[in-house]
């Protein structure tokens, strides 16, 4: 088996923690107190091609597969901070572009990537409602067809992007006695009368990433506005989510190296009697178990990534490292804290962020338990 990168790979790898280090991490903590989306980021990304990494070229896009895309995003989480930023990025592009590109008619396809692809448009996943969260195909709401048109009433909850998004990818029951069958997935506009933008959520972590309930209140969309087939909505999000656990988590997997570089620095300057703090077993071993979780969370990764790309069934592959990665980053996080002392503790100084942004890892595209269920059903239990 060949561990190796490409030098393109590389390349792009190194430059794109550059641009995120050195364009990303300016006015961070403002906009992070203050749960401020950081428009001007957002367009940067886009010129610079993060929100269209696994697009063709022929929509705008730079046309990565999975296993290069899933090494772009731990570059951009590596260089950048915000780690609010790297999450609205990537559910914008696992959870809205890639179902739109695989499934969408080719006249939506056109209307819509390019200038998803290029950040022009922001775009958010809308599937979750208050009473369908990990059981999500017991949504309430539903779209009916009138002739050429569909009427969609209900609500969705846990937006990400949803303040700020111009296009919604919203799922809807036509069919609701056909249970996951009887899903479809819409794109719709945000100025599309019959939709609301409901009051942003205030969250502990991923505070620049703004999150927001819809409301679908007669919403009336054309029939070319499905993405894929009436009822084929169940299968286009499960689709989404290996996208989006496997390749969104590469941010998380950038944070932990970056976090990872800092606790050495710190540990090699540190003095606590009278020698560098890294000398102390006790906290030697903790920078020694964060480095194994690290490299343990790599591993699982890419070899997701790598099956994504051979067309096999990852899914067992996928969840092992949507577990092993946003556990890993809590548990490296508490030991950041612990090592840091009272730095680690006070905002200014940026460390008790990780943590934060850390802790609903292990909740969206599917809690910790839903993966382990997954991972006992390919387990044959």
């Amino acid at each position: 088996m060949d561990f190796s990168w490409s030098e393109d790979q590389e390349n792009f790898y190194k430059k794109t923690f550059e641009f995120a280090k050195a364009n990303l991490n300016n006015s961070l903590q403002e906009r992070e107190s203050q749960h401020i989306f950081g428009r001007k980021e957002w367009d940067m990304c886009g010129e610079f091609g993060l929100l269209g990494l696994c697009v063709p070229e022929e929509y705008s896009g730079i046309g990565l597969d999975a296993i290069t895309t899933a090494y772009a995003v731990e570059a951009f989480g590596r260089g950048c901070e915000d780690g609010g930023l790297v999450f609205s990025s990537s559910a914008h592009l696992f959870a809205c572009v890639m179902p739109i590109l695989e499934h969408a008619s080719e006249e939506l396809k056109r209307k819509v990537i390019p200038k998803l692809a290029t950040g022009k448009y922001v775009g958010a996943n809308a599937i979750t409602e208050a009473e369908a969260g990990s059981d999500v195909f017991a949504m309430k709401s539903t779209a009916v067809r009138r002739g050429s048109e569909y009427v969609i009433n209900g609500s969705k909850s846990y937006v990400s992007n949803g303040p700020v998004a111009d296009i919604f990818l919203i799922y809807a029951m036509t069919n609701p006695s056909h249970g996951h069958l009887g899903v479809t997935a819409f794109v719709v506009e945000r100025d599309r009368p019959g939709l609301t933008i409901g009051k942003p959520f205030s969250k502990m972590g991923l505070t620049t990433s703004p999150i927001s309930p819809i409301y679908m209140d007669d919403l009336v969309v054309p029939a070319e506005s499905i993405v894929g087939r009436e009822g084929q909505g169940g299968t286009i999000f499960r689709e989404s989510m290996q996208w989006e656990r496997a390749c969104l988590f590469a941010g998380y997997v950038g944070a932990m190296h970056r976090q990872l570089d800092q606790v050495i620095n710190y540990a090699k300057e540190r003095k606590q009697f009278r020698k560098p703090l890294g000398k102390n077993q006790a906290i030697s071993h903790k920078i020694a178990n964060m480095k194994l979780r690290l490299d343990a969370a790599k591993l699982l990764l890419y070899r997701a990534c790598w099956l994504m790309d051979q067309k096999k069934d990852a899914i067992l592959e996928v969840s092992l490292a949507k577990v092993a990665i946003s556990e890993a980053a809590i548990a490296s996080n508490l030991d950041a804290i612990q090592i840091f002392g009272g730095n680690g503790y006070m905002t200014e100084n940026g460390i008790e962020r990780g943590l934060r942004d850390a802790i609903p890892s292990t909740i969206f595209s599917g809690t910790s338990e839903i993966q382990r269920d997954l991972i006992a059903v390919r387990l044959g239990l």
